[in-house]
């Protein structure tokens, strides 16, 4: 259904929510409430701790210093009132960042951050430094023990009111943009959005929305209000908005002045936060989106890490290596290892090792059954019954054990522990120019393509996920991915 009179529209969803500003009023306040007494009780622990990791100098007095020395109680009290005062400044009793679990990490961190820089040079002005080493087991324990309350909290909150635990947000722009908006924010739900609505400025293309099961409320002649009806509390700008600067910024105070969020997806999708910094300027802020990370020294420590966890990794499971082989070589004819060509790292082909899981010569079978091919729209071949597999090879596939000779190939240097996935040569002679990307860096044993579905991935899917991991690469995110893997390969999801 499609409402083009603003009037009409916030009549509407008044009435397709009714009562939803309340329930949602009642609800945020009784949310920072439980967020706050979780911060009370983390801090509580924290310096109960430190009173039993110094219960030594306490009780010989060493604690407090001869002559004007704090008391420990105050220095107690003092702790514990900055610590939330700390918390209150970074923004963490701020509904946004009570559901964003990231933003509650980094700003709990910041805290920590803060209130040392801070206390330790005052501690030592004025000399007050038998206060250095409580500080310093307190401040970590604090902000260890909020982070692990928050989270308990976000996860109490989400069983407890699914409903009102992520944001009630309205997407505003072009049709084929807020459809691609759709689509991101149901693939990730750590953005904390949960879409309520869409106001598009081309009513012509709304089927484009509805499609998706959101309700379109007409176009861009009241945000405001129609967000305020609908009982979203963040209005989703997604680009290009055909609005000049002077009607964006009269956007930007409708909404500021009803308690509503602005946020505006960048023309520039698939860009991880950590490369997207704030430059002021007399004229507005900009954004500078950092080129990615292709050479130089974090990629020259990446490799000499890669090389190194190979070779832990592939003593510790040698034995269980030969035993594989034996029973590869046992149960079917042919060779354990089975050799094939892929593409590396600026498209130069190497020879990639994995156990044989199919019978001899399953290559040259794969014409008959190509027209099984359940990756019609792209250039994989994928079955999940594919008859070339033997008994023991469905068991490696499944448990992901037949990539563990491609610990050779991080040994020899041309694939990564981490990255995307090594193509075959014949799909690379397909790949468009986007595609090509994939060869900037190594292909890895895993990366975002295998922990996200594998093999139940579309060719777009898989696509954009290895190009993400290209442009958006960090050590932190290689630690991510190699974490999740565990997860994947347990899980077993679309390994066949």
């Amino acid at each position: 259904m499609v409402l083009a009179d603003s009037a009409t529209v916030e009549t509407a969803v008044m009435a397709a929510f009714p009562g939803v500003q309340r329930r949602k009023l009642r609800s945020n306040g009784r949310n920072l409430l439980v967020a706050f007494l979780g911060d009370v009780l983390a801090v509580t622990i924290a310096i109960t701790t430190v009173v039993l990791f110094m219960a030594a100098d306490l009780m010989g007095g060493a604690f407090v210093a001869p002559g004007e020395g704090v008391p420990p109680a105050y220095s107690v009290a003092a702790f514990g009132l900055l610590w939330l005062l700390l918390l209150a400044g970074c923004r963490m009793y701020d509904r946004w960042f009570l559901e964003s679990r990231t933003g509650m990490m980094y700003r709990t961190i910041r805290a920590a951050v803060i209130g040392i820089a801070v206390l330790a040079p005052v501690c030592v002005l004025f000399d007050m430094l038998y206060l250095l080493k409580p500080l310093i087991v307190a401040v970590p324990v604090a902000a260890a023990l909020t982070i692990a309350g928050r989270y308990t909290t976000v996860a109490m909150l989400s069983t407890l009111q699914r409903e009102y635990v992520r944001q009630r947000t309205l997407l505003i722009g072009p049709a084929d943009s807020v459809v691609g908006l759709l689509t991101a924010l149901r693939r990730d739900r750590s953005y904390g959005l949960r879409v309520a609505g869409a106001c598009i400025t081309d009513l012509d293309e709304a089927r484009k929305i509805t499609a998706h099961s959101i309700p379109v409320y007409g176009d861009l002649k009241d945000v405001a209000a129609t967000a305020l009806g609908a009982g979203c509390t963040a209005v989703l700008v997604a680009l290009p908005l055909e609005l000049d600067p002077y009607s964006m910024r009269r956007l930007a105070w409708e909404l500021s002045d009803n308690d509503i969020e602005l946020l505006v997806a960048p023309a520039l999708p698939e860009v991880a936060h950590e490369r997207v910094a704030v430059l002021p300027s007399s004229g507005g802020p900009l954004l500078h989106v950092r080129a990615p990370i292709l050479t130089g020294p974090q990629r020259a420590v990446k490799n000499v890490l890669d090389r190194f966890l190979a070779t832990i990794l592939l003593i510790l499971a040698g034995p269980f290596m030969l035993v594989v082989s034996i029973l590869i070589r046992t149960t079917s004819p042919g060779p354990a290892l089975f050799r094939q060509s892929r593409t590396g790292i600026n498209g130069k082909e190497f020879t990639c090792y994995k156990f044989r899981t199919m019978v001899k010569d399953a290559d040259k079978l794969r014409t008959e059954i190509a027209h099984l091919n359940q990756h019609t729209e792209g250039l994989l071949f994928k079955m999940k019954r594919d008859p070339r597999v033997t008994k023991v090879g469905s068991i490696l596939r499944r448990t992901s054990l037949d990539e563990l000779p491609q610990l050779l190939n991080v040994i020899n240097g041309t694939m990564s522990m981490v990255g995307p996935r090594p193509p075959l040569p014949s799909e690379v002679a397909g790949y468009d120019e986007d595609v090509r990307r994939r060869l900037l860096v190594k292909p890895g044993m895993t990366g975002l393509w295998q922990v996200s579905g594998r093999s139940e991935l579309s060719w777009q899917e898989s696509v954009r996920l290895d190009l993400n991991y290209v442009d958006n690469w960090s050590p932190l995110l290689d630690l991510r991915i190699l974490a999740r893997t565990v997860t994947a390969v347990v899980r077993g999801t679309g390994a066949y």
